[in-house]
């Protein structure tokens, strides 16, 4: 096995032992780490595979914690089938954005999804007897073979993997191949007679899907959902997520999500200021690390010499 395929795993291993430490506070940072790097996975394969730069993906990650948090709450609709139903209407709102979205190019293509993510975030802020408005929809039920945060830990942590499994089998099939293909030259693609339209509008939706559960998982184990989750600032966190990790390796979101959240709860008990330190962290990456931290350490390891 390559020597940078070793760190997924560890990083698997590490997270499998959280709990272990009986610490609330690496449970509850654990959790969110798993559940955001799922949600900047699913950026990726827009991002990464397919070349587009979508500013509006936390709407996906929104309506699933809004669907799945609604239907059990408002509904007393059981968590499977909560669980599901946001991972489809995840991905049915994904499919009609997309339909939209995929007509145009580069930056049109940008701004577009970023006014959808802001129209469905108006939605949710001014429905205030569906949603709750700006003060957000609260109580939402825990499942009670949920009943604890070390077993909600370990559920999210199953999922993950389950979801990147797929993802993984997704980008590895000759359905991904041609994303990349896509990503690389999406004219030269089409002139071969490929349907680059069709192709990345399925992979628009498949991004939906899974953000959508992880917008599920969210809002479950916070016990509410709030409009801010729909808001562009969440579209550019997870955006800054998946480039701090790189997004030309599948694992490379999912660290920069580990890497984040963690720095991010370490610099905001000591200073105010973490939106300027993620500033420049950001812009000495895009210099210095074009290719993220897995991009870096890939990049190491394939050196001759590199394990020394």
């Amino acid at each position: 096995m390559a020597k940078e395929n070793w760190i997924p795993l560890l990083f698997i291993l590490f997270l499998l032992c959280i709990p272990l430490t009986e610490s609330r506070f690496y449970v509850f940072l654990g959790t969110d780490i798993l559940i955001f790097g799922l949600f900047a996975v699913s950026l990726n394969l827009l991002l990464g595979y397919t070349g587009l730069v979508s500013f509006g993906h936390a709407t996906y990650f929104g309506i699933g914690a809004y669907t799945c948090a609604l239907l059990m709450k408002k509904a007393s609709v059981p968590f499977p089938l909560a669980f599901a139903a946001a991972g489809v209407l995840g991905g049915i709102s994904a499919l009609i954005i997309g339909f939209f979205c995929v007509r145009l190019t580069k930056v049109y293509f940008a701004m577009l999804t970023l006014a959808f993510s802001q129209i469905v975030w108006a939605i949710a802020f001014k429905w205030n007897s569906l949603t709750g408005g700006d003060n957000g929809f609260v109580g939402v039920p825990f499942p009670q073979f949920l009943d604890s945060r070390e077993r909600f830990y370990y559920f999210t942590l199953g999922i993950v993997v389950a979801s990147l499994f797929i993802l993984r089998k997704v980008v590895n099939s000759p359905f991904g191949r041609i994303l990349t293909t896509i990503r690389e030259n999406p004219e030269r693609t089409e002139f071969i007679g490929i349907n680059v339209k069709l192709f990345q509008l399925v992979a628009f939706m498949i991004s939906g899907v899974f953000a959508a559960l992880a917008g599920a998982l969210f809002g479950i184990f916070n016990h509410s959902v709030f409009p801010d989750i729909l808001f562009w600032p969440a579209s550019a966190e997870v955006l800054i997520m998946t480039l701090l990790g790189g997004i030309y390796s599948f694992f490379g979101p999912v660290v920069g999500a580990a890497v984040l959240l963690f720095v991010r709860m370490q610099v905001t008990s000591y200073t105010e200021h973490w939106p300027i330190i993620l500033g420049f962290t950001l812009a000495f990456l895009l210099f210095f690390f074009p290719g993220g931290i897995m991009g870096f350490l890939q990049a190491r390891f394939a050196r001759p010499g590199g394990n020394r």
